[in-house]
């Protein structure tokens, strides 16, 4: 059984998937810095400042008035915090364009290279082994 498991973890789609997890994860932080630290700030700017994820409607305790969505869980209320799923759409949609935008360049780089491939001059061939064969041949027979 442990044969069997360590050729498991050798094959090569395995370790391709666990590269792909761990660079998927690297590329996540990277992702969600840009969100949160570059891009966040400025639609703070354009929306004058407002922070939705301390948006909420109390269903049941007591709350006092004006407190932040924190403070209301502290305090124990059942709280239905609709600016946090408001931020949270916000983000995936900001996500989803930005790792768009990054698949479109790199389609298009692969595009560009793919056709300066295939434009590029083929080599000369030389000729085929039926074609050195049949010379051979020609010249035995001479």
């Amino acid at each position: 059984m442990l044969e069997e498991f360590k050729k498991f973890i050798a094959k090569g789609n395995v370790m391709d998937m666990a590269v792909g997890i761990i660079v998927g994860a690297a590329f996540t932080a990277i992702v969600k810095s840009m969100v949160d630290d570059l891009i966040n700030p400025f639609i703070g700017l354009f929306i004058g400042g407002i922070d939705f994820s301390n948006l909420y409607v109390v269903l049941s305790g007591d709350v006092p008035e004006g407190s932040s969505l924190e403070a209301a869980r502290e305090a124990g209320a059942a709280v239905f915090a609709y600016g946090s799923f408001f931020m949270a759409v916000i983000n995936f949609l900001i996500i989803a364009f930005v790792v768009f935008m990054l698949v479109r360049q790199v389609n298009a780089i692969k595009e560009k290279a793919k056709k300066q491939e295939e434009a590029a001059p083929a080599a000369p061939k030389g000729p085929s082994e039926l074609d050195v064969l049949l010379e051979i041949r020609d010249n035995l027979k001479k």
